[in-house]
């Protein structure tokens, strides 16, 4: 049952976000949406949008298995971890998860050179900034106390620190 609840918050969340809308949008802007031409430029591009993307998931799948084993949760807000999760890449930032998810729109955008795609890569970070500023950091403060303010003082939001 325990994998069936990351099943489902992961195929509601993250997997809507990097394939339902980016295919919907490949498809149905077609005809007006950029795109890499057959030449070096974007050979390279797709070699490190694929790159930017296998990053991406794997950073993801780790966050994912840190919700499961020490927060004892899933990343849906709905059924939410259990502890604090400050371990792993959440030394360093707060929001790890939304850096995968964000890497691997990034991915994609290199990888077809979509104009499309990086205006949805845009929106996708500046959602979950306001989201987060104004619902999930409250809601942390309240669910975990000072032990979050504690590690919101400590540790950045979204890009960790030189030499840290």
């Amino acid at each position: 049952m325990n994998v069936l609840r990351h099943l489902a918050a992961i195929f509601l969340l993250p997997c809507v976000v990097v394939a339902v809308v980016p295919l919907w949008l490949l498809t149905s802007w077609r005809q007006v949406d950029l795109r890499w031409h057959a030449d070096v430029v974007a050979y390279s591009g797709r070699a490190v949008g694929l790159l930017v993307f296998v990053a991406g998931l794997l950073l993801f799948t780790w966050c994912v298995a840190l919700f499961a084993r020490v927060g004892q949760g899933t990343l849906a807000p709905w059924d939410p971890t259990q502890r604090l999760v400050a371990v792993g890449p959440y030394r360093y930032v707060r929001n790890p998860m939304i850096t995968a998810v964000a890497a691997m729109l990034v991915g994609e955008t290199l990888f077809f050179g979509s104009a499309a795609l990086a205006a949805w890569s845009v929106l996708f970070v500046v959602i979950n900034h306001v989201y987060f500023l104004m619902s999930e950091e409250p809601g942390l403060e309240r669910r975990f106390g000072n032990a979050y303010v504690d590690y919101k003082q400590h540790v950045p939001r979204w890009l960790p620190r030189i030499g840290q």
